[in-house]
């Protein structure tokens, strides 16, 4: 069978020989939204164990909106307006609104970004800023959380009367699902803080994994810092696999973010009767491919359904290269995983953006992960714990060779979009 993979703005081809298809994990079909404007509208007036919005702004004089970056392809143009006129319609005038990126512990947002983030409108009549975490003054400190990690969050959103988070609900690698609390940690938090949420304390912990919410030390921790920071209005969105929304959830932070997960979960959940001897994955095409860094989501959703020693095929553009420099430098110096995890586990060696590596560690301590790209020069791709392939199918027959002509492969086209599951029928 060929199967389509999601690969930079397209798709690239993988043939699958019929007889060893174990499966095709994919989204679960769900009808999109036929008004998505309209069902904003009335997710803002009728919200989730909230006043509505209009309320929450009524007599308030600034209010700071948080946004996910590039990385995530959040329908902006759909879900800003209704949050914009609610706040300008009661009162808030449009210079008193600013539009925060939560960009993490990453790079600011390119103009040429922002204007395909939210459009040429908004960008062009309303403030809009980059959190930056690795500046000290553009945070104020918040004290410990209970487990004692430091809260430093943007100075920008703190000082706003009204405090919205916005976001896109979808599995994540070490919170369970994305939305809600993130915006808040990583979105807006210093580095100083990421040092300890992306530390190898939290990492390690076996419910720091996708689609897990209990016990999750991530998710929960998350969560205190975000009511640390205060979320007047929390709207997160769901969409299927051609980006359409498919569900609203707005109001309290916590409340609505938990129905959103919950409407996600059944969306997003594929299950294979066995685990595979290859596991062809995707990391669901742009903006998620643009990076190495960003495409190693993609591997732990296979990890979840690859038998132990079996292999992995990631494919991924990576129109941008390998990710930041911390990153890159990082991978390329790093010789051997198994020292590299030890070695974090001591404060003095935090490096930005350590965390990623970490989880590509998780998933070779697994499987074999074979990896094709266009946008890595094959040479360093020996260098990033992958075996190169020149093309898909070398990657299919080198399973083959090593598992025999009965060995069975499951395809997860969209990748991280996914939460694949091992379950007996």
């Amino acid at each position: 069978m060929r199967i389509g993979m999601r690969y930079g703005r397209g798709f690239l081809d993988v043939d699958i020989p019929d007889e060893n298809l174990a499966g095709i994990l994919t989204i679960q079909h769900e009808k999109p939204l036929q008004d998505p404007e309209t069902s904003v509208r009335k997710a803002v007036e009728s919200p989730i164990n909230s006043l509505p919005l209009a309320q929450l702004a009524d007599g308030r004089s600034s209010a700071c909106i948080i946004i996910s970056d590039i990385t995530r392809p959040v329908p902006n143009q759909v879900i800003l307006p209704p949050i914009l006129n609610t706040l300008e319609q009661k009162g808030i005038p449009r210079e008193k609104i600013v539009i925060l990126v939560a960009t993490g512990i990453h790079r600011p947002s390119t103009e040429e970004e922002l204007e395909e983030m939210v459009g040429i409108d908004i960008l062009n009549n309303y403030r809009i800023v980059s959190h930056l975490s690795n500046e000290p003054e553009a945070h104020k400190y918040l004290g410990l959380t209970r487990n004692g990690t430091p809260v430093h969050i943007d100075k920008t959103y703190l000082e706003s009367d009204v405090k919205i988070v916005t976001g896109l609900i979808e599995p994540h690698l070490m919170a369970g699902y994305s939305g809600g609390r993130k915006a808040i940690c990583p979105g807006i938090a210093s580095v100083e803080t990421m040092k300890v949420m992306h530390g190898p304390q939290i990492l390690e912990h076996p419910n720091a994994s996708v689609g897990v919410l209990n016990h999750n030390p991530f998710h929960i921790e998350a969560t205190e810092i975000a009511l640390m920071a205060g979320v007047d209005f929390n709207l997160s969105v769901a969409i299927d696999n051609k980006r359409q929304i498919t569900g609203v959830f707005a109001g309290a932070l916590v409340e609505s973010h938990s129905a959103g997960c919950e409407f996600v979960e059944k969306q997003v959940t594929s299950t294979l009767p066995y685990p595979a001897d290859l596991v062809v994955v995707s990391s669901a095409g742009y903006p998620l491919d643009t990076t190495f860094y960003q495409a190693i989501k993609g591997l732990l959703t296979a990890a979840e359904v690859v038998k132990p020693n079996g292999a992995i095929m990631l494919m991924a553009e990576c129109s941008q290269g390998i990710g930041s420099k911390p990153f890159t430098d990082l991978i390329l110096e790093t010789q051997n995983l198994d020292q590299f995890i030890q070695d974090i586990y001591q404060p003095e060696n935090f490096v930005v953006d350590q965390w990623q590596l970490e989880e590509l560690a998780k998933v070779a301590r697994k499987a074999d992960i074979f990896f094709y790209t266009e946008g890595i020069p094959y040479e360093q791709q020996q260098q990033l714990f992958v075996q190169p392939l020149g093309c898909p199918k070398e990657g299919i027959d080198r399973v083959f060779a090593k598992y025999g002509d009965d060995a069975k492969i499951a395809v997860i086209p969209e990748g991280p979009y996914v939460l694949a599951k091992v379950e007996a029928r």
